[in-house]
């Protein structure tokens, strides 16, 4: 009975594990190489996570079926903390080759799982020329090769391989998106290495990336790297992407990047003469370091164009805005709260918050701000959230006007301002108001003047007698001293003190000059912030430059742009050189707020804002 009920037990739970992988999810999928060369033969695959029968594989009218379908199946079972896994694919396999030249489609393809038909994903597929002189010694283009022009190879026995590393073989290339845009535009700068006729094996730490000095830097996640083929002067490589970034243009004119240099493991079949037989059957093979160097460009940057907005965000790119409100209808004392998300590709984290103009009656508090961005190959994108709140202090109907957000547009190229809808807000009067409470309670408790008789003391009124003096007879030399000395340096002081509360006064003058001491304060802060490696750092340094500017220049922070900063030095007849230096320490220090992890050193960051504040307090502005 007992081997009846382990037989009875073992077929459910077979019957269970068969269920539960009928119950799993088809994925039925078609794979194929995104490149070919015409007249090599490739494979292109159908792969069914179940068993799966009556395939039909779409008509391929641009390619010759040279074999197939071959059809191959694998399966695992496994059991982890009693959880049983099992994985079966079966795949389905034709070799083909193309006709022509071009980029060609491929329809999905069909099969029956079940009793139910699935459809797998279609192909695209893009067929390059041969190579115009494809011989022995270059056919492993398709392979591992690729065409590189560096220099500087090192090798254990260079004179065997040589030969097989020239500049034809591997190679580096500088690709930037664009060599003419406007100050802040993004630029996507890649290093692409192109090899054929060689093994490519690795990369070494030996890479010399440059400053790219004039830009705000930006590195994208570079991942796995993906290998293609790409037709190259009348030859085919072997391609991959190793390095790209984002650059941010600070300066207008020819802004220019340095080469760059990467070093690179090679792996080069010998030409030696064959010493044995189990050589002649593996091939020998050498290991070769070579560095590869990627050519130096130069940017053409031009200015942005004159008519800037009032209230110039200094976003560059393409953005749109939205905007809600918590309520238009409160009562006193009440929050109101307006949010403004910005959406967008272009240089997101410079973006200025813009103000919304309050009326009279609220008190205000500080934006609160949230970025959403990711760096891609297009750009930076994403969303910047902004929360304005503010209290309703007096009643009545007020009217928040639109808050305005401009830019400038690349695809357009021309400015573009943006607004949110206007708001009225109807502010009622509270139950506990302070203003409707206008009784005032000036009666005193009996309890407080229970014992004031006791606290009185009669003042004694009898007759005392009469003394007379003369009016000057105490006005002694030490009388003179204590009394007229101590009133003429009363006055003294008062004329002093005059001049300084005139010049106390001039809140603006006031500023200025401790507009050094104010900034030593913040960077000695700054200094103990960059000790500690505190992200606060940059937040400081950037608060450092912009409070010093500001109280130097006599101009609002709020109204404080690079743009006017620039035109306010140049009246006061300051150095064209040291006004680049503010615009650079000014482009720094906000893009590291938001990206410190691309800033670079805090030690250069510190250096750079603390020489600019000395510089402009000798050019006594």
């Amino acid at each position: 009975m007992m081997k009846r009920y382990q037989t009875i037990g073992l077929l459910i739970v077979l019957f269970m594990g068969a269920m539960s992988a009928w119950a799993e999810d088809v994925v039925f999928q078609a794979n194929a190489p995104k490149q070919v060369v015409l007249g090599r033969p490739f494979q292109i695959s159908y792969t069914v996570n179940q068993r799966a029968k009556d395939l039909r594989a779409p008509e391929m009218v641009d390619f010759d079926v040279l074999a197939g379908p071959y059809t191959s199946q694998s399966s695992s079972t496994s059991f982890v903390n009693g959880k049983r896994t099992s994985v079966f694919n079966l795949t389905f396999t034709y070799t083909i080759m193309a006709q022509k030249e071009g980029t060609f489609s491929i329809a999905p393809a069909t099969i029956m799982v079940g009793g139910n038909q699935y459809r797998s994903n279609g192909l695209k597929i893009t067929v390059l020329p041969p190579d115009e002189e494809d011989n022995s010694s270059n056919a492993n283009a398709g392979g591992n090769s690729a065409n590189a022009r560096g220099n500087g190879s090192k090798s254990s026995n260079s004179s065997n391989s040589g030969s097989t590393l020239s500049g034809e073989n591997i190679f580096m290339k500088t690709i930037v998106s664009k060599t003419k845009v406007k100050e802040q535009e993004c630029i996507l700068l890649q290093y692409k290495i192109y090899w054929a006729g060689v093994d490519l094996a690795q990369f070494t730490n030996n890479t010399k990336i440059p400053e790219f000095k004039g830009f705000l830097k930006q590195d994208l996640e570079q991942g796995e790297i993906q290998t293609n083929l790409e037709h190259y002067n009348g030859r085919n490589y072997n391609t991959a992407v190793i390095y790209q970034t984002l650059l941010y243009p600070q300066r207008a004119g020819e802004v220019k990047i340095e080469p760059a240099s990467f070093e690179a493991v090679l792996r080069v079949q010998n030409r030696a003469q064959v010493r044995s037989i189990f050589d002649d059957f593996f091939g020998s093979y050498t290991t070769v370091t070579k560095v590869l160097n990627a050519p130096g460009t130069t940017i053409q940057v031009s200015s942005l164009p004159s008519g800037k907005p009032e209230g110039f965000s200094s976003g560059v790119g393409q953005f749109t805005i939205q905007s809600s409100i918590t309520s238009q209808d409160i009562t006193t004392n009440d929050a109101v709260t307006i949010r403004l998300t910005i959406q967008g590709t272009g240089n997101m984290k410079l973006l200025k918050t813009p103000s919304v103009d309050w009326p009279e009656g609220f008190e205000v508090y500080d934006p609160k701000v949230q970025n959403n961005f990711k760096s891609t190959p297009s750009g930076v994108s994403g969303t910047k959230s902004i929360e304005y709140l503010a209290i309703a202090r007096a009643a009545g109907d007020y009217t928040i006007p639109p808050i305005l957000f401009s830019y400038y547009d690349t695809q357009a190229g021309e400015y573009r301002v943006l607004q949110t809808p206007e708001y009225t807000v109807h502010v009622a009067r509270g139950a506990a108001d302070p203003s409707q409470q206008t009784v005032v309670n000036t009666f005193v408790d009996k309890e407080d003047i229970r014992q004031l008789g006791t606290d009185i003391r009669y003042i004694h009124t009898a007759a005392l007698p009469a003394v007379r003096e003369p009016l000057l007879s105490g006005f002694t030399g030490l009388w003179w001293l204590f009394y007229l000395v101590p009133a003429l340096l009363a006055c003294l002081l008062f004329v002093l003190f005059r001049k300084r509360i005139r010049e106390n006064a001039d809140e603006a003058r006031v500023r200025y000059k401790k507009a050094g001491k104010v900034a030593q304060k913040r960077l000695k802060k700054a200094k103990k912030l960059m000790i500690e490696s505190n992200a606060a750092f940059y937040e400081e340094i950037e608060r450092a430059a912009w409070t010093y500017l500001s109280d130097r220049l006599s101009i609002p922070t709020a109204e404080l742009n690079k743009d006017n900063i620039a035109e306010i030095l140049r009246a006061k007849g300051t150095a064209e050189a040291l006004i680049q230096q503010v615009r650079e320490v000014l482009s720094t220090a906000e893009f590291a707020r938001y990206a410190p992890s691309a800033a670079g050193s805090m030690q250069d960051l510190y250096s750079n804002t603390e020489s600019l504040i000395n510089a402009l307090e000798d050019a006594k502005l």
